[in-house]
């Protein structure tokens, strides 16, 4: 299972723990010192993404009203990005915000799970914050020494002051993760365990053993020295993972430790081993190269969309859309048999288009539809099923914030891909209906029709209309600007936002706390996603220099599939790890590996006028994949996503057993853009 923070509830809450993990109350007063100075920086922080908002609303309005256009707020822009980034991954760190891998970790005990966070902590954050600080500071005095200013004659001065955020953020990471081990060590201490009939490490020992059977049987397939580290690379950030430590850490703390493998390997150093030597370059300085390009993913002007949309989707949960979309249009599809099931399904699809947040809209059907599918007495595995899968449209239909980051790792444009992606998404939605309407014809008790149920009058359709207007409306205002080239996906992310804002404001569900609630969670998801793009970065740039990338093209080209066949490969190998992968991880460090392979086919996709069409309907069909990962177990989050909000009467099998219809369904949806190109590269080619 995955988790993500305290913020969502998981199938194994356990009040107890909660308790315990969160109780610093009596903590040495230097590590609540540290923990309170890093929560009050991120509290101050945090509302740099409300700085944000406005600064791209005036740049609009400016170039809009007035015909100007002002480079000094552009690059602003990605100031307020970067600084939030930055200063957030030492806040969800101390707030324990982060994605991590929990199908083994729900079962340890108390002394095990401080165990493996203290490990965590020494071993993989604390000596990536070590190099980030080192290599930062000299990073920051070399643009500091030459007074370096922005590109732009009329951009920012002072760009030193910007590089500062590295080494002064990583100082902020590295005390948030001093606080956290200071409290393990002490609660190691002090405290009793109260969970001594769970699992201690044994069955982690066990499976580590496992791992590393399979990494030296996959080690002896290859030949050269650099390529059995890359494989031992792969499959220890794979074993490491199942610990439950946060996968950002996993990622980074991995590539530090595998550059210190290969610099030993370098300097035939691992000789007794039976390896032979590397020849890979690697070092501590060469390593510092990733101080580089952290500064160009938090100076990615395209990235700033990301914050903006998580904002425009949580602002849109607690304006109150769902539930009038959920009481109007219950009583349009009410007199149908499934009409509960198709309600949620077209809700799905709104909150989809107009918000790209699964967790936020899993959790929000989940609350407002299954009490009521369980009252009308709906098959408990169909209505999860139908809650899960409605709510993860959002990472595919756009504006979807994987596609953003898919954008800026495949050097695409954002708007090509928010095109491409709207009819699969659509297609996959109607394939849901379909599916309902055929179930509750063929299995009336499934779901059946509600007692009393009104008949559709013209009361009903206007509520409909009132009720679909307004988010229909926020979509075609940031779809819509975007696909007639009115604005930048960025604009139209921060037009969005504002948007969500004055429909909360309109519907008089906008209060200072829930202002407050959002902006924070906002630099929370934004903060643990950048901190995988941290993690990213260092395993990406360590698992290359050994050659990663080399072999798995001439593995996958060796194989002779032909084009077909080794697209098809790719795409089962992707299914395949959104088992136990997220898509954040798929997309950073797998996707870009495989981009040269499907660069270098000739491939005849349709797409007239249309810059790499190919490359477009791949990356279509890989995020039509990873839509599947959010469904499938052991780490589907919309699975846990919607069980810590399920009564307890639906169990997790229950749930399990509801999306391996929709499962299948994706992947029809995905057969279909496979065997018919056009569906993805139609709408953006002819909008050339």
């Amino acid at each position: 299972m995955a988790s993500t923070s305290h913020d969502h509830q998981d199938a194994h809450y356990d009040p107890l723990w909660e308790e315990i993990e969160n109780d610093d109350r009596k903590d040495p007063k230097f590590a609540a010192t540290l923990d309170r100075l890093v929560k009050g920086v991120g509290h101050v922080v945090m509302w740099a993404n409300v700085l944000l908002i406005l600064a791209i609303i005036v740049q609009v309005g400016m170039r809009y009203t007035l015909d100007l256009n002002f480079p000094k707020l552009d690059e602003l822009q990605w100031h307020l990005y970067a600084l939030t980034t930055m200063v957030g991954v030492s806040y969800a760190l101390s707030t324990d915000a982060h994605v991590r891998v929990d199908v083994l970790r729900a079962g340890f005990s108390f002394r095990a799970r401080r165990v493996i966070e203290i490990v965590g902590i020494v071993v993989l954050i604390l000596p990536f914050c070590y190099l980030m600080i080192d290599q930062g500071l000299d990073y920051f005095q070399d643009s500091y020494r030459v007074n370096e200013r922005s590109d732009s004659p009329t951009g920012l001065p002072a760009r030193w002051l910007l590089k500062a955020v590295i080494p002064a953020s990583f100082v902020l990471i590295a005390m948030a993760a001093v606080a956290r081990l200071i409290h393990d060590l002490y609660m190691l201490v002090t405290r009793a365990d109260p969970s001594s009939d769970r699992a201690g490490l044994k069955p982690l020992m066990w499976m580590m053993v496992g791992f590393a059977i399979v990494t030296f049987t996959l080690m002896q397939l290859v030949d050269a020295p650099e390529e059995k580290l890359v494989i031992a690379m792969f499959m220890s950030f794979v074993g490491v993972l199942f610990t439950g430590i946060p996968v950002a850490w996993v990622l980074s703390g991995i590539g530090v430790l595998y550059c210190g493998i290969a610099y030993l390997g370098d300097n035939d150093m691992l000789l007794w081993t039976g390896m032979e030597a590397t020849f890979t370059g690697l070092d501590y300085l060469t390593l510092g190269a990733v101080v580089n390009r952290v500064y160009a993913t938090m100076s990615n002007a395209v990235l700033v969309a990301l914050p903006m949309f998580i904002f425009m989707g949580l602002m849109l949960d607690e304006s109150g859309v769902a539930q009038r979309l959920m009481t109007s249009m219950q009583r349009l599809f009410g007199t149908m048999r499934g009409g509960l099931a198709i309600t949620v399904t077209a809700i799905g699809i709104i909150l989809a288009a107009s918000t790209g947040i699964v967790g936020a809209s899993v959790v929000l059907l989940g609350l407002l539809s299954m009490p009521a599918m369980m009252e009308q007495k709906y098959s408990k595995t169909l209505a999860a099923g139908v809650i899960a899968s409605s709510g993860t449209l959002g990472i595919l239909i756009p504006p979807s914030i994987m596609l953003v980051i898919m954008a800026d790792q495949m050097a695409l444009s954002v708007g090509d891909l928010f095109m491409a992606a709207l009819f699969p998404g659509l297609i996959i939605g109607g394939l849901y209906i379909l599916y309902i309407v055929v179930i509750s014809t063929l299995r009336a008790d499934v779901a059946p029709l509600p007692e009393g149920a009104k008949k559709v009058d013209w009361a009903a359709i206007w509520d409909v209309f009132k009720a679909v207007l307004p988010p229909v409306a926020l979509i075609f205002a940031v779809l819509g600007s975007i696909f007639a080239g009115l604005a930048t996906p960025t604009e139209a992310s921060g037009v969005g936002a504002a948007g969500a804002t004055l429909l909360a404001i309109g519907y008089r569900k906008l209060t200072i706390a829930k202002l407050v609630e959002v902006t924070r969670n906002t630099f929370k998801t934004t903060a643990y996603i950048f901190a995988i793009f941290l993690g990213a970065t260092c395993f990406a740039f360590v698992l290359r220099e050994l050659g990663g990338d080399e072999l798995i093209t001439h593995t996958i080209e060796g194989m002779g599939l032909g084009e077909m066949g080794t697209i098809l490969f790719i795409l089962f190998i992707v299914f395949l790890l959104g088992f136990v992968l997220d898509w954040i991880e798929i997309t950073l460090i797998i996707l870009p590996l495989v981009a040269p392979i499907i660069a270098a086919m000739s491939l005849s996709v349709p797409g007239y006028g249309l810059d790499n069409p190919e490359l477009v309907w791949f990356v279509i069909l890989v995020a039509v994949t990873l839509q599947t990962s959010f469904l499938t177990p052991p780490v589907g989050f919309s699975l846990f996503y919607l069980k810590g909000v399920c009564p307890p009467e639906v169990t997790l099998t229950d749930i399990y057993k509801g999306v391996v219809p929709f499962i299948l369904l994706q992947l029809t949806g995905l057969a279909l853009v496979i065997w018919f190109p056009s569906i993805a590269t139609w709408l953006p080619s002819v909008a050339y």
